[in-house]
């Protein structure tokens, strides 16, 4: 499981020229993330153990569509994603960020002209998209959700349910401090190994990792040709099911007490979604669902109404929408499969992900967020 890929900074082109030892508040790190459905970028600098963001942006570009049919990026959604794109590099110009990382995802690996693309990408805005390996999207997951584990926690699930994969990365942190477990999540190394014998972060174990080849979008269009709402999502999810059927610990011990301080983190626009209905939110609100925690019977209850609501009733919740109507049940479908397997009192809702741990992985091998 070899990691080529590291925290490598980009010197973002055209930036301008910043003076050497500028003070820690103002140096500023770039994280954009091209997914198979949305386009989302970070601009922070480093405050005390955390960032403080400055500038945002996020649109959905749904670059994957019509991929699993194929094989390829669509000319409509290359050109809605380049709009965004352009979006990034001017704001990026415009506070001039020299350090950055820029990542594509699940549609960029799995398109025959995904490295045509992202060379275009470069040819017309100036960004450096770098296309990443499942095993880096898994780590980048894992450091983004670290703000929310909990000190008691020893074993954690942090999942990633994105529009063309899903990554979960399982953690030992039974061997680290309790009041060092956070960075050691934020010191993942980019293999997913152990890290260096005397860092702060000795201790941490990868128990396993795994990235399945569907997410919201490719689950659906899998199963797009099934009839009847409730027929396709039990396929989905126990089709998933099949695939993580071995990852996971090999239990040495009585279950229960080996899983007594065990979370699991979700992070991504299902985990996110799910926790707003179930808040009966009349318009998303990431101050209220960051964070929040949920019971595996409570994600059953919300999954429950949404199939009695059906796709018309979806359309009509208001952290759904038509967009999203069906795209929610291909997530949730893979949400259910993996507490059937590893069912818990608390799921932790992360309204981040990998744009969060681009940045902090940057900080930290800056020399920051110490």
């Amino acid at each position: 499981m070899s990691q080529n890929a590291s925290d490598k900074v980009i010197a973002f082109p055209n930036a301008g020229n910043q003076t050497a030892g500028v003070a820690q508040e103002t140096e500023l790190f770039g994280a954009l993330d091209l997914g198979t459905n949305s386009c989302r970028m970070l601009i922070a600098h480093p405050r005390g153990e955390h960032f403080e963001v400055v500038d945002a942006f996020s649109k959905p570009v749904y670059l994957g569509a019509g991929l699993e049919k194929t094989g390829k990026l669509s000319t409509k959604a290359i050109h809605r994603t380049m709009d965004a794109l352009h979006v990034c590099a001017k704001k990026l110009r415009h506070h001039n960020v020299q350090n950055a990382r820029l990542i594509a995802t699940a549609s960029c690996r799995q398109a025959s002209n995904g490295r045509d693309f992202v060379k275009r990408v470069f040819r017309q805005t100036g960004l450096r998209l770098e296309i990443i390996k499942p095993e880096e999207e898994a780590r980048l997951a894992a450091i983004g959700c670290a703000a929310h584990l909990r000190r008691g926690t020893e074993q954690v699930l942090v999942i990633d349910i994105g529009g063309g994969s899903t990554e979960l990365v399982w953690l030992d942190l039974a061997d680290v401090e309790p009041k060092m477990r956070r960075a050691a999540m934020m010191g993942l190394r980019s293999n997913l190994k152990k890290p260096r014998t005397g860092t702060p972060f000795d201790g941490v174990k990868v128990v396993d990792w795994i990235s399945v080849p569907f997410g919201v979008t490719t689950l659906r269009d899998q199963f797009s040709d099934v009839d009847g709402d409730k027929d396709r999502y039990a396929m989905m999810s126990w089709y998933f099911e099949e695939y993580i059927a071995q990852f996971g610990p090999v239990m040495e011990s009585n279950e229960q007490d080996f899983l007594q301080n065990f979370q699991i983190i979700g992070t991504s626009g299902t985990v996110t979604t799910i926790a707003s209905t179930h808040l009966r939110l009349p318009r998303y609100d990431r101050d209220l669902v960051d964070g929040q925690a949920m019971s595996a019977m409570q994600v059953d209850a919300e999954v429950d109404r949404y199939l009695q609501l059906g796709p018309k009733g979806r359309e009509c919740e208001p952290c759904i929408g038509r967009n999203r109507k069906d795209l929610i049940m291909s997530g949730a479908a893979i949400l259910q499969a993996i507490l059937r397997v590893w069912s818990t009192d608390t799921l932790t809702i992360a309204d981040r992900g990998l744009r969060e741990g681009l940045l902090y992985s940057q900080m930290v091998k800056a020399g920051h967020l110490k």
